[in-house]
């Protein structure tokens, strides 16, 4: 069994997060605070809490943001360093482009958007157990069709890769977490777009490759959409989804310090309050995520939605289903309904937006 201190950790952070958009204008996905903490703190402290002392962040767009934030990751327990993308390479060229960093026969993959309870202990003992080449997590889901499918035989065996198969055959899905032996990372093209799920692993069954699958149905959700993103956050605050960065203790809201929650306001559904952020008297958030300095003043209503950083919702606003970028306006009785938008520094006046006839 490996010494997990001796393993090494790459994290992939360099997508630009279009679908969060207007969010990730201004900071890249693993940076949004999500339970109040940027995304990757979560991921790197289950890292740090499996005994993985060096990751390797893979970055790209806004790639000083991650140093600036994490430096060394003395504060988490790790040694974090870092490899940028002059140009997008793709999950398996991003792969490719950390090798000089690499120290270990002996690395474990991360797609940084997404949220997994998985036993990152067990996924290492499977890849060892069945002296497997790459091992990837396999989590079980309701629903496979949107996702890539991976059936396995009776001992585990990955047999193939499915994208987005209409009718599939597994409830298997690619989880985005992985476990290499160095010299398939050494294989990768290198200075080139590739794709680790329709180039290497197809490639790595074609030529026999010990390809195997550690599967569970613990807690997995792809933080790419703002609902998603939602309900991931709400997941961390109730304690569904597990976070070592976060207070055992958790329920239906998180307020950080020096924030300011008027009395008669309601908080539920696993409401995030940031640093600095104010909320009304009367006002009501039902899983609802408040940046930093949002404020959001009396009687409005904030369900399922995200507030940017300094953002004003005026009283007696709706915001359902909504992404709200930094420094917006929004007017008095303003209602933003079911996917709505609204870009940085928007200025929206008393009663501008309205789905309804109330007054």
């Amino acid at each position: 069994m490996p010494d997990n201190a001796d393993i090494d950790a790459v994290v992939l952070v360099g997508g630009q997060g279009t679908r969060l958009r207007p969010l990730t204008l201004s900071a890249p996905k693993p940076m949004l605070p999500t339970a109040g903490l940027p995304f990757l703190t979560h991921l790197l402290a289950r890292i740090a809490a499996a005994g993985i002392g060096h990751v390797v962040l893979g970055t790209s767009f806004k790639s000083e943001v991650f140093a600036d934030y994490f430096g060394t990751g003395a504060d988490l327990g790790l040694e974090i360093e870092y490899v940028t993308e002059a140009e997008p390479l793709g999950t398996g060229g991003g792969i490719r482009n950390v090798l000089s960093k690499l120290r270990s026969d002996t690395v474990m993959v991360f797609n940084g958007d997404v949220l997994c309870a998985t036993d990152l202990g067990a996924v290492l003992e499977t890849h060892v157990a069945k002296e497997a080449d790459v091992t990837l997590h396999l989590v079980q889901v309701d629903d496979p069709r949107a996702y890539g499918c991976v059936p396995t035989d009776l001992d585990g065996r990955v047999t193939a890769f499915l994208e987005k198969a209409p009718d599939p055959p597994t409830d298997q899905i690619n989880a985005g977490c992985y476990v290499f032996n160095r010299k398939i990372i050494e294989e990768i093209p290198a200075g080139r777009v590739v794709s680790v799920e329709r180039e290497v692993f197809p490639a790595l069954l074609t030529a026999g490759a010990r390809v195997f699958g550690h599967v569970d149905a613990s807690y997995w959700r792809d933080m790419g959409t703002p609902e998603d993103f939602v309900r991931g956050s709400a997941d961390l605050v109730r304690g569904i989804a597990p976070s070592p960065a976060l207070p055992g203790q958790r329920g239906e809201s998180l307020v950080y310090s020096g924030a300011g929650v008027a009395p008669g306001a309601l908080l539920i559904g696993g409401t995030v309050i940031g640093r600095g952020a104010e909320v009304g008297a009367g006002a009501r958030l039902d899983g609802a995520v408040l940046f930093e300095g949002a404020r959001v003043e009396a009687g409005a209503k904030i369900e399922r939605s995200i507030i940017g950083q300094g953002t004003r919702i005026g009283p007696r606003a709706l915001i359902r289903d909504a992404v709200i970028g930094d420094g917006a306006d929004i007017g008095a009785r303003c209602e933003l309904l079911r996917g709505a938008r609204i870009w940085p520094g928007v200025k929206i006046d008393d009663g501008g937006i309205r789905f309804s006839t109330d007054v």
